[in-house]
């Protein structure tokens, strides 16, 4: 299903059925394919929508606004046209915070907030250019996906990371704008979004990987706040919900069994 909002088209891939509805949120340069693993390990009947967010759409042209706040509006404005009632956001990364901000900004649109390796801390200045510097550094065009897959660093993450890519030209691309990830980034430096994190009115899961790269004094923080669980998934880093899909997805199912108000 394609949503366009102010001009910018998303992608949701939409399992259909009339159960409760969970979207779910990929990281900066990544995808909606990503979950495939996950949405399979999760209770049948769950409507699932994996969004292709703005600016990961291919051939899609770079939109002008990539502010956190674009982001998140776009995440209402899918809920919105899914129909009546309210949705579980399930975010990875930057994804995660774009959650946390639709969930902040839209009560009345989400009953439920899972953040994978996601939290409200701000990076520091040097981020963009990091950032830059790693997609600079991909061996474009790949010639495979086997390739690429060993270049992301093999296993369930390189296949995961290599699948994002798109057939173009006699080889494999990137799906989005490399300037355009720079930028989406940089939005977040210097904005820790602590105010949003006190304002949520949902019970909000925290799901970090054993390797990730949350710092333990944001989950502290995090799980100051009052119906916030925390979950730490052995043996996956950042990317865990494809390092461990099914574990994942058994504590987003125990979440929702125990502390998601019916829809």
């Amino acid at each position: 299903m394609q949503v366009v909002r102010d001009g910018v088209r998303l992608e949701c891939h939409d399992s259909g059925g009339d159960g409760p509805a969970i979207v779910l949120l990929h990281g900066l340069a990544g995808h909606a394919g990503e979950f495939a693993d996950l949405q399979r390990a999760l209770p049948a009947g769950l409507r699932c929508v994996a969004v292709d967010q703005r600016a990961h759409v291919p051939g899609e042209p770079v939109p002008a606004d990539l502010s956190r706040a674009a982001y998140a509006r776009d995440v209402a404005f899918v809920i919105e046209q899914l129909g009546p009632g309210k949705a579980v956001l399930v975010g990875q990364s930057l994804g995660g915070h774009t959650a946390m901000l639709a969930a902040a900004a839209r009560p009345d649109l989400v009953r439920g907030l899972v953040m994978i390796e996601a939290g409200p801390e701000a990076d520091g200045p040097e981020l963009p250019a990091e950032i830059g510097g790693w997609l600079d550094s991909w061996p474009v065009p790949f010639s495979s996906r086997a390739q690429a897959a060993e270049f992301f660093g093999g296993g369930p993450v390189g296949a995961g990371w290599a699948a994002g890519l798109v057939e173009r030209d006699g080889g494999l691309w990137p799906r989005f704008a490399r300037d355009a990830m720079v930028d989406s980034i940089a939005t977040l430096v210097g904005a820790p979004a602590w105010t949003e994190w006190d304002s949520l009115t949902v019970p909000v899961l925290v799901v970090r990987g054993e390797r990730g790269i949350m710092t333990d004094a944001e989950v502290a923080r995090m799980t100051e706040r009052p119906d916030t669980g925390l979950v730490t998934v052995l043996d996956a880093g950042h990317d865990v919900h494809l390092d461990q899909p099914v574990a994942t997805a058994a504590a987003i199912s125990a979440y929702l069994d125990s502390r998601v108000p019916a829809a």
